[in-house]
This record gives structure tokens, C-alpha cells and sequence, in this order.
């Protein structure tokens, strides 16, 4: 399964939004360096979805981003 994230790195707190099954919204306080930003969005979301191996797909530069989930 693949979702659609918009991130806003360094952000005072974290918030986790569900726009839509596929869509969301989240900010965190890491910043985006040394890959630190991304490493906690997709810590966050094997978290909300209870799995493991969730790969950054696109957007490795870019606060949209696309996340591929594997099946359970």
C-alpha cells in the first residue's frame, strides 16, 4: 500500500493527521538533516500501523512524500 505524507520538519510539536485513508499530515521535531526527519516520520507511522520495513519511495528532499506500507 502506498500513502501520501506532507512533512513539516522542526516543528515545536509533533502532530500526526489523517487527511485521508491515504493521506496525511504529520510534523515532527527533528530536523531535516542527515535524514533525521525522515527517519522519525517513518518510525511514526510502523508505529500507527503496527509494521515493520516502511520504505521511503519518493521525497527524500521534499516535504511530500510517499511511503509504501507492506501488507501484514
Amino acid at each position: 500500500m502506498y500513502i501520501k505524507v506532507r512533512v513539516l520538519a522542526d516543528a515545536k510539536k509533533e502532530i500526526f493527521h489523517e487527511v485521508s485513508p491515504d493521506h496525511f499530515r504529520v510534523s515532527v521535531c527533528e530536523p531535516a538533516e542527515q535524514n533525521r526527519a525522515n527517519r522519525r516520520v517513518i518510525a511514526i507511522f510502523e508505529e500507527h500501523f503496527d509494521v515493520c520495513g516502511i520504505r521511503l519511495i519518493s521525497g527524500h528532499h521534499s516535504p511530500s512524500k510517499i511511503l509504501s506500507i507492506p501488507e501484514k
